[in-house]
């Protein structure tokens, strides 16, 4: 019973933080509240960001993820004195970007779809984050590719949600870099060593927010413009992994231009 318990979490806390989660996502339906629009205006500069009950609402749930997560993680015997922040990041960030479309779906079977989406999303992810407290485990080569798979599916849901929105690239282009920086970030410590990323992490999320920004004003749909951006993404983590493990340039970078070329092409055809 204690092998168990060191590889899996707790049911009752896992219920319990998703439910919290969607119950507020759904209050947030329920209630009905006038939109406020921040402004600022400098010359030849205007920026308006429009803040809605969902906005606060998106916060609030992503922090509740994180007091969750760490609650949830604080149970694990593995753990001991080290620090759990880098197993709240992906479950975070996975509540936020919910909070993206669902905000943006008007009609409610595709609402209450996304919605459960979403929820199983969730729980996979902070099922995932707590097996791969423990590098040892079984299940830990099935976690980490299932972290890395939702990662990047969580990127390219933000990316097309974000264009399907209508925001503006001032808007955009930060989120971009911030949110693709963090998930390769994550994606690159699951090697199961202790050396954080940080100059690949960065130089990952100027690319990405480099190729948004110049875009932007081209004629794509959300999910080509999702499509463009998360390949090089996918790519650009993959290679850092392969040179990581000190495999040859030439060989490291093989897979990485098939998988942008493919999704560029993708991209065009769709």
């Amino acid at each position: 019973m204690q092998e168990n318990r060191s590889y899996f979490p707790s049911a009752d806390r896992v219920g319990m933080l998703i439910a919290s989660v969607l119950l507020t996502f759904a209050l947030t339906r329920l209630i009905q509240s006038p939109r406020l629009t921040l402004a600022l205006e400098l010359p030849g500069f205007y920026f308006a960001f429009p803040i809605t009950l969902g906005t606060f609402m998106t916060l609030f749930a992503s922090a509740l993820t994180a007091a969750g997560m760490d609650w949830l993680t604080k149970d694990h015997p593995n753990l001991g004195k080290t620090s759990n922040l880098e197993n709240l990041l992906l479950p975070t960030l996975t509540t936020f970007v919910m909070g993206t479309p669902l905000a943006l779906l008007a009609n409610q079977s595709a609402w209450w779809v996304g919605f459960v989406v979403g929820a199983v999303l969730l729980a996979a992810v902070c099922m995932a984050e707590y097996i791969a407290i423990n590098p040892t485990a079984p299940s830990y080569a099935f976690a980490r590719a299932g972290l890395t798979s939702v990662a990047f599916a969580l990127f390219f849901i933000l990316v097309t949600s974000l264009r399907f929105s209508g925001a503006r690239m001032t808007l955009i282009v930060p989120a971009i870099f911030i949110v693709s920086g963090l998930i390769s970030l994550r994606i690159l410590h699951l090697d199961g060593t202790d050396r954080w990323d940080f100059p690949w992490a960065i130089g990952i999320g100027l690319v990405c927010a480099q190729m948004s920004a110049g875009l932007h004003y081209w004629p794509l749909s959300p999910i080509q413009f999702g499509l463009a951006i998360t390949g090089p993404l996918y790519a650009l983590t993959n290679l850092s992994a392969g040179l990581s493990e000190n495999i040859p340039v030439r060989r490291a970078a093989v897979w990485p231009v098939i998988v942008v070329g493919m999704a560029w092409m993708a991209a065009v055809f769709l």
